[in-house]
């Protein structure tokens, strides 16, 4: 009781920007503290009993996300953010995209490996001509492929025409929508500024539909699936994290503009645009290194 009555006068002192760390930071330790004296039926978080806890952490983080956000737009109107601030928030969002860069490069590398060592490896090539022969005969070193296994057993390739060409293009055409909201905002045009914010959203939930389409027909028609060996596991891990990318984008500026409906923005002071912008632009330029070499060069 006393250490509960302890906790709230310190709570209670804390400064109102404080309180969202306090309250998650709490409720995640007392989340770590459940799980380790609890006995599951199963060891696993992600088991049938245990989903509970992961819905609980996941609600917890969305709480703290939404708290420290808005804490973060409320202090900035308010005018407590200087030039420093506003450069350590510009250096925060370089090194974030950075390392997103260099996520998907993993995966680039991966896909590069499997293309232009692995299967000709297993194929026999180089020096590797007695693998070819005694482990994996008549396998053809052509990509795509799901190796000499026939993982997954007979698939159709993705072509480059048809939806993601048409992804392509709703993407591109999103990045100069949300350029020519950037304009309008710097020239003081708060109302284009919505519409070109409005557009960009829009196309991006039409690339995530089409997406959605894609994979729903690659999986019934064309045995197209994650398990088809290599090929259909870069395939999806690949485009679905960039996916899963746009998403994100697109959340952001749908938060942009509701901000910009309520006249947040000034062409002086805007860097949560700006923020915004850079990050859908790094899934433009990434969408079209997988329109390159995941569904064209095939």
């Amino acid at each position: 009781m006393i250490s509960s009555q302890f906790s709230f006068v310190l709570f209670s002192r804390l400064p109102e920007e404080k309180k969202i760390s306090a309250i998650s930071s709490e409720l995640l330790f007392s989340i770590e503290t459940y799980v380790k004296t609890k006995r599951w039926p199963d060891s696993s978080l992600f088991s049938f009993g245990n989903m509970g806890i992961t819905y609980a952490g996941l609600a917890v983080i969305i709480f703290m996300l939404f708290g420290w956000f808005g804490t973060v737009i409320k202090e900035s109107m308010a005018g407590k953010y200087d030039a420093q601030v506003d450069t350590s928030f510009r250096m925060g969002m370089i090194w974030f995209i950075f390392s997103e860069v260099m996520f998907f490069a993993a995966f680039f590398g991966a896909l590069y490996y499997i293309r232009n060592f692995s299967v000709p490896w297993l194929a026999g090539e180089g020096n590797n001509a007695m693998t070819g022969a005694l482990l994996h005969e008549g396998f053809q070193g052509v990509w795509p492929t799901n190796g000499p296994g026939n993982v997954g057993g007979e698939y159709e390739a993705m072509e480059a025409t048809g939806i993601p060409l048409w992804n392509t293009i709703i993407l591109l055409s999103s990045g100069v929508t949300l350029t020519w909201a950037h304009h309008a905002l710097k020239a003081g045009h708060n109302g284009k500024l919505v519409l070109g914010l409005f557009l960009t959203v829009a196309l991006g939930v039409l690339f995530l539909g089409f997406q959605m389409y894609e994979y729903g027909h690659a999986y019934s028609e064309m045995n197209l699936k994650l398990t088809t060996g290599a090929y259909g596991s870069t395939f999806y891990m690949l485009t679905g994290f960039h996916g899963f990318h746009v998403f994100v984008g697109a959340t952001m500026l749908t938060v942009m503009l509701i901000r910009s409906m309520k006249g947040h923005f000034k062409a002086e002071h805007h860097f949560a645009f700006e923020a915004a912008a850079w990050y859908w632009h790094f899934v433009d330029v990434v969408w079209l290194g997988l329109f390159i070499f995941v569904y064209w060069l095939i």
